[in-house]
């Protein structure tokens, strides 16, 4: 089914500028402190047990000797049709019809890894081992977000803790939720704004004017999982302007 083919509730998309973005990594330290997620050992890593919500990968441009080094921020694709949900035997990842995310339940994962072994993106981890978090940084984990024990599949949610917090606050006052009054942490921290986040059927947020761009691109856009996360190729044209 087309993502746009039943607007129901709300499409949350996100627009990622390539041509702004420096790799710097500051979008995955505060995914790491808005979710809890854990800090993989060097040992862990080296066994690949890695554990990131989101990664920044690096590719190249040009011919050389003029060869620029460009970076790309990966995380959940959070798909219309994503190749994770069918197989997910005790369905802990199903698609939420109102925010129109891929919503992954860790108290009904049973650590089978379908869902991590049919996602084309290679963005869900699997939580090896039970988290840790030396002092003082277990007195910054977010009340919001539950810590994850092991044995589960975990993965970007778009920060759905704040997405629904701001539903709740234009519930309560009995009003729409306004165009950039929902932010997740990767899009508040990043430094050169490479990241807009919006409702892509309210018409008139950014990135519902974004999305219709000659530089829009999806990452294997080929396979028909219909990613909500739009890419932008390096030009002349920037985000927000």
């Amino acid at each position: 089914m087309s993502e746009d083919t039943n607007k129901h509730g709300h499409k949350w998309t996100m627009v990622v500028d390539l041509d702004k973005c420096t790799g710097c990594q500051a979008c995955v330290v505060a995914c790491h402190a808005e979710n809890n997620v854990p800090i993989a050992s060097e040992e862990e890593v080296v066994k690949g047990r890695a554990m990131h919500w989101m990664r920044i990968e690096r590719y190249w441009e040009g011919e050389f000797p003029d060869v620029k080094a460009k970076f790309i921020p990966v995380f959940c694709q959070q798909c219309g049709d994503a190749p994770c949900e069918p197989v997910c035997p005790v369905y802990a990842s199903y698609h939420s019809e109102e925010e129109n995310v891929n919503v992954q339940v860790y108290n009904r994962c049973i650590g089978t890894r379908y869902c991590g072994n049919n996602c084309p993106y290679r963005v869900r981890m699997f939580n090896y081992r039970a988290p840790e978090f030396d002092a003082p940084l277990e007195q910054q984990l977010n009340p919001d977000v539950t810590v994850r024990g092991p044995g589960v599949m975990e993965k970007c949610t778009f920060c759905i803790q704040r997405v629904r917090r701001g539903a709740e606050t234009a519930n309560a006052e009995n009003r729409l939720i306004k165009d950039g009054e929902v932010v997740p942490a990767c899009v508040q921290a990043c430094p050169t704004n490479a990241l807009v986040f919006g409702d892509k059927y309210d018409e008139e947020s950014r990135v519902a004017k974004l999305v219709p761009n000659e530089r829009q691109f999806k990452l294997l856009e080929s396979l028909g999982t219909e990613p909500a996360v739009y890419y932008l190729k390096g030009g002349e044209t920037h985000v927000g302007e």
